[in-house]
Protein backbone atom coordinates (compact mmCIF):
# COMPACT_ATOMS: atom_id res chain seq x y z
CA UNK A 1 0.00 0.00 0.00
CA UNK A 2 1.23 3.48 -0.70
CA UNK A 3 1.68 6.25 1.75
CA UNK A 4 -1.61 7.96 2.61
CA UNK A 5 -2.07 11.56 1.51
CA UNK A 6 -1.69 14.11 4.28
CA UNK A 7 -5.00 15.40 5.49
CA UNK A 8 -3.99 18.97 4.66
CA UNK A 9 -3.62 18.21 0.91
CA UNK A 10 -6.80 16.21 0.42
CA UNK A 11 -9.18 17.75 -2.14
CA UNK A 12 -12.47 18.70 -0.52
CA UNK A 13 -15.60 17.32 -2.19
CA UNK A 14 -17.36 19.68 -4.58
CA UNK A 15 -20.41 21.29 -3.01
CA UNK A 16 -23.72 20.02 -4.32
CA UNK A 17 -25.93 22.65 -5.96
CA UNK A 18 -28.64 23.82 -3.67
CA UNK A 19 -32.23 23.05 -4.61
CA UNK A 20 -33.06 26.72 -4.16
CA UNK A 21 -30.35 27.85 -6.61
CA UNK A 22 -31.43 25.32 -9.21
CA UNK A 23 -35.05 26.40 -8.85
CA UNK A 24 -34.08 30.04 -9.34
CA UNK A 25 -32.16 29.20 -12.50
CA UNK A 26 -35.09 27.26 -13.90
CA UNK A 27 -37.47 30.09 -13.07
CA UNK A 28 -35.15 32.60 -14.78
CA UNK A 29 -34.92 30.40 -17.88
CA UNK A 30 -38.71 30.08 -17.96
CA UNK A 31 -39.12 33.86 -17.70
CA UNK A 32 -36.63 34.30 -20.54
CA UNK A 33 -38.50 31.84 -22.77
CA UNK A 34 -41.78 33.61 -22.06
CA UNK A 35 -40.23 37.00 -22.78
CA UNK A 36 -38.80 35.77 -26.09
CA UNK A 37 -42.12 34.15 -27.07
CA UNK A 38 -43.98 37.38 -26.29
CA UNK A 39 -41.46 39.45 -28.24
CA UNK A 40 -41.76 37.14 -31.27
CA UNK A 41 -45.55 37.38 -31.16
CA UNK A 42 -45.30 41.17 -31.03
CA UNK A 43 -42.89 41.21 -34.00
CA UNK A 44 -45.32 39.17 -36.10
CA UNK A 45 -48.26 41.35 -35.07
CA UNK A 46 -46.32 44.53 -35.89
CA UNK A 47 -45.21 43.05 -39.22
CA UNK A 48 -48.82 42.49 -40.27
CA UNK A 49 -49.75 46.11 -39.57
CA UNK A 50 -48.12 47.75 -42.63
CA UNK A 51 -49.45 45.00 -44.89
CA UNK A 52 -52.98 45.58 -43.63
CA UNK A 53 -52.63 49.31 -44.17
CA UNK A 54 -51.31 48.91 -47.72
CA UNK A 55 -54.13 46.51 -48.55
CA UNK A 56 -56.75 48.79 -47.01
CA UNK A 57 -55.53 51.92 -48.82
CA UNK A 58 -55.25 50.00 -52.07
CA UNK A 59 -58.84 48.78 -51.75
CA UNK A 60 -60.02 52.35 -51.04
CA UNK A 61 -58.00 53.84 -53.90
CA UNK A 62 -55.84 55.90 -51.54
CA UNK A 63 -52.38 54.78 -52.68
CA UNK A 64 -51.88 57.76 -54.95
CA UNK A 65 -51.76 58.21 -58.71
CA UNK A 66 -49.47 55.18 -59.14
CA UNK A 67 -50.62 52.62 -56.56
CA UNK A 68 -48.34 49.86 -57.85
CA UNK A 69 -45.22 51.97 -57.44
CA UNK A 70 -46.41 53.20 -54.05
CA UNK A 71 -47.03 49.65 -52.84
CA UNK A 72 -43.59 48.55 -54.02
CA UNK A 73 -41.95 51.56 -52.37
CA UNK A 74 -43.63 50.90 -49.03
CA UNK A 75 -42.84 47.19 -49.10
CA UNK A 76 -39.22 47.97 -49.95
CA UNK A 77 -38.99 50.51 -47.12
CA UNK A 78 -40.29 48.03 -44.58
CA UNK A 79 -38.00 45.33 -45.97
CA UNK A 80 -35.00 47.45 -45.02
CA UNK A 81 -36.45 48.30 -41.61
CA UNK A 82 -36.91 44.66 -40.67
CA UNK A 83 -33.58 43.60 -42.14
CA UNK A 84 -31.70 46.25 -40.17
CA UNK A 85 -33.63 45.30 -37.04
CA UNK A 86 -32.45 41.71 -37.46
CA UNK A 87 -28.87 42.97 -37.76
CA UNK A 88 -29.33 45.18 -34.68
CA UNK A 89 -29.82 42.31 -32.23
CA UNK A 90 -26.12 41.48 -31.90
CA UNK A 91 -25.11 45.14 -31.35
CA UNK A 92 -27.86 45.35 -28.71
CA UNK A 93 -26.33 42.35 -26.99
CA UNK A 94 -22.85 43.88 -27.21
CA UNK A 95 -23.94 47.24 -25.81
CA UNK A 96 -26.32 46.02 -23.10
CA UNK A 97 -25.01 42.58 -22.16
CA UNK A 98 -28.52 41.12 -22.56
CA UNK A 99 -28.59 37.81 -24.41
CA UNK A 100 -32.30 37.38 -25.11
CA UNK A 101 -32.45 39.75 -28.16
CA UNK A 102 -30.29 37.23 -30.05
CA UNK A 103 -33.23 34.81 -30.00
CA UNK A 104 -35.26 37.31 -32.06
CA UNK A 105 -32.92 37.41 -35.07
CA UNK A 106 -34.48 34.49 -36.89
CA UNK A 107 -38.01 35.92 -36.60
CA UNK A 108 -36.88 39.39 -37.67
CA UNK A 109 -34.86 37.98 -40.55
CA UNK A 110 -37.74 35.89 -41.86
CA UNK A 111 -40.12 38.85 -41.60
CA UNK A 112 -37.62 40.90 -43.60
CA UNK A 113 -37.40 38.16 -46.23
CA UNK A 114 -41.19 38.02 -46.42
CA UNK A 115 -41.34 41.75 -47.14
CA UNK A 116 -38.56 41.51 -49.76
CA UNK A 117 -40.41 38.62 -51.40
CA UNK A 118 -43.64 40.64 -51.53
CA UNK A 119 -41.74 43.67 -52.85
CA UNK A 120 -40.28 41.61 -55.68
CA UNK A 121 -43.55 39.74 -56.32
CA UNK A 122 -45.45 42.99 -56.89
CA UNK A 123 -42.77 44.04 -59.38
CA UNK A 124 -42.78 40.62 -61.05
CA UNK A 125 -46.50 39.92 -61.28
CA UNK A 126 -48.32 43.25 -61.04
CA UNK A 127 -45.90 45.77 -62.49
CA UNK A 128 -44.33 43.57 -65.21
CA UNK A 129 -47.07 40.93 -65.66
CA UNK A 130 -44.44 38.16 -65.66
CA UNK A 131 -42.76 39.57 -68.75
CA UNK A 132 -39.44 37.85 -68.07
CA UNK A 133 -37.78 39.35 -71.13
CA UNK A 134 -38.49 42.88 -69.93
CA UNK A 135 -37.57 41.94 -66.37
CA UNK A 136 -34.23 40.60 -67.61
CA UNK A 137 -33.58 43.87 -69.44
CA UNK A 138 -34.41 45.83 -66.29
CA UNK A 139 -32.04 43.76 -64.17
CA UNK A 140 -29.21 44.21 -66.66
CA UNK A 141 -29.70 47.86 -67.62
CA UNK A 142 -31.07 49.56 -64.50
CA UNK A 143 -28.44 49.46 -61.79
CA UNK A 144 -30.81 50.03 -58.86
CA UNK A 145 -32.81 46.97 -59.95
CA UNK A 146 -29.57 45.01 -60.44
CA UNK A 147 -28.40 45.54 -56.86
CA UNK A 148 -31.89 45.10 -55.44
CA UNK A 149 -32.36 41.79 -57.25
CA UNK A 150 -28.93 40.59 -56.11
CA UNK A 151 -29.77 41.49 -52.51
CA UNK A 152 -32.99 39.48 -52.79
CA UNK A 153 -31.17 36.47 -54.27
CA UNK A 154 -28.65 36.50 -51.41
CA UNK A 155 -31.47 36.26 -48.87
CA UNK A 156 -33.05 33.17 -50.44
CA UNK A 157 -30.50 30.60 -49.15
CA UNK A 158 -30.57 32.26 -45.74
CA UNK A 159 -34.33 31.86 -45.45
CA UNK A 160 -34.18 28.27 -46.69
CA UNK A 161 -31.43 27.28 -44.24
CA UNK A 162 -32.82 29.13 -41.21
CA UNK A 163 -33.87 25.93 -39.41
CA UNK A 164 -31.95 23.87 -36.87
CA UNK A 165 -32.01 20.95 -39.30
CA UNK A 166 -29.95 22.90 -41.81
CA UNK A 167 -27.41 23.83 -39.13
CA UNK A 168 -26.87 20.11 -38.57
CA UNK A 169 -26.66 19.37 -42.29
CA UNK A 170 -24.18 22.14 -43.09
CA UNK A 171 -22.29 22.16 -39.81
CA UNK A 172 -22.19 25.24 -37.59
CA UNK A 173 -19.08 26.74 -39.19
CA UNK A 174 -20.29 26.52 -42.79
CA UNK A 175 -23.79 27.62 -41.74
CA UNK A 176 -22.38 30.73 -40.09
CA UNK A 177 -20.26 31.55 -43.12
CA UNK A 178 -23.31 31.27 -45.35
CA UNK A 179 -25.36 33.55 -43.12
CA UNK A 180 -22.75 36.27 -43.31
CA UNK A 181 -24.37 37.01 -46.68
CA UNK A 182 -27.00 38.96 -44.77
CA UNK A 183 -24.51 41.81 -44.35
CA UNK A 184 -24.01 42.07 -48.12
CA UNK A 185 -27.75 41.78 -48.73
CA UNK A 186 -28.52 44.64 -46.33
CA UNK A 187 -25.83 46.81 -47.94
CA UNK A 188 -27.24 46.10 -51.40
CA UNK A 189 -30.69 46.99 -50.08
CA UNK A 190 -29.45 50.36 -48.87
CA UNK A 191 -27.71 51.04 -52.20
CA UNK A 192 -30.89 49.99 -54.03
CA UNK A 193 -32.84 52.55 -52.00
CA UNK A 194 -30.29 55.32 -52.64
CA UNK A 195 -30.23 54.72 -56.39
CA UNK A 196 -34.00 54.32 -56.57
CA UNK A 197 -34.78 57.63 -54.84
CA UNK A 198 -32.17 59.75 -56.71
CA UNK A 199 -33.35 63.16 -55.46
CA UNK A 200 -34.54 63.25 -51.83
CA UNK A 201 -31.82 61.25 -50.09
CA UNK A 202 -32.81 61.96 -46.49
CA UNK A 203 -34.36 58.56 -45.74
CA UNK A 204 -31.74 56.53 -47.65
CA UNK A 205 -29.03 58.43 -45.78
CA UNK A 206 -30.60 57.51 -42.45
CA UNK A 207 -30.67 53.84 -43.47
CA UNK A 208 -27.03 54.06 -44.57
CA UNK A 209 -25.98 55.63 -41.27
CA UNK A 210 -27.83 52.97 -39.26
CA UNK A 211 -26.23 50.20 -41.32
CA UNK A 212 -22.76 51.71 -40.89
CA UNK A 213 -23.30 52.06 -37.13
CA UNK A 214 -24.40 48.43 -36.77
CA UNK A 215 -21.40 47.20 -38.73
CA UNK A 216 -19.09 49.51 -36.80
CA UNK A 217 -20.17 48.09 -33.45
CA UNK A 218 -19.36 44.60 -34.73
CA UNK A 219 -15.95 45.66 -36.02
CA UNK A 220 -15.04 47.32 -32.72
CA UNK A 221 -15.44 44.02 -30.91
CA UNK A 222 -12.79 41.42 -31.56
CA UNK A 223 -14.36 38.19 -32.76
CA UNK A 224 -13.96 35.13 -30.61
CA UNK A 225 -15.33 31.60 -30.19
CA UNK A 226 -18.48 32.92 -28.56
CA UNK A 227 -19.23 35.37 -31.39
CA UNK A 228 -22.82 35.30 -32.55
CA UNK A 229 -23.20 37.87 -35.32
CA UNK A 230 -25.41 36.09 -37.78
CA UNK A 231 -28.99 37.04 -38.52
CA UNK A 232 -31.78 34.50 -38.75
CA UNK A 233 -30.07 32.07 -36.35
CA UNK A 234 -32.49 29.26 -35.50
CA UNK A 235 -33.41 28.71 -31.91
CA UNK A 236 -31.52 25.86 -30.36
CA UNK A 237 -33.60 22.88 -29.30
Amino acid sequence: MGDPQPASTATPPAPLPSAKGEGERRAAALRRRRLVALAKAMIIALALGPLARIGSELAQGRLGANPIAEAMNRLGWWSLVWLLLSLAMTPVQILTGMSWPIALRKTLGLVAFGYVLLHFSVYLGVDQFFDFTEIGRDIVKRKFITVGFLGFVLLIPLAITSTSGWVKRLGARRWKRLHRLVYASALLGVVHFVWRVKSDLREPTIFAIVYAALMGIRLLRRRGPSDRTFAMRPRSR
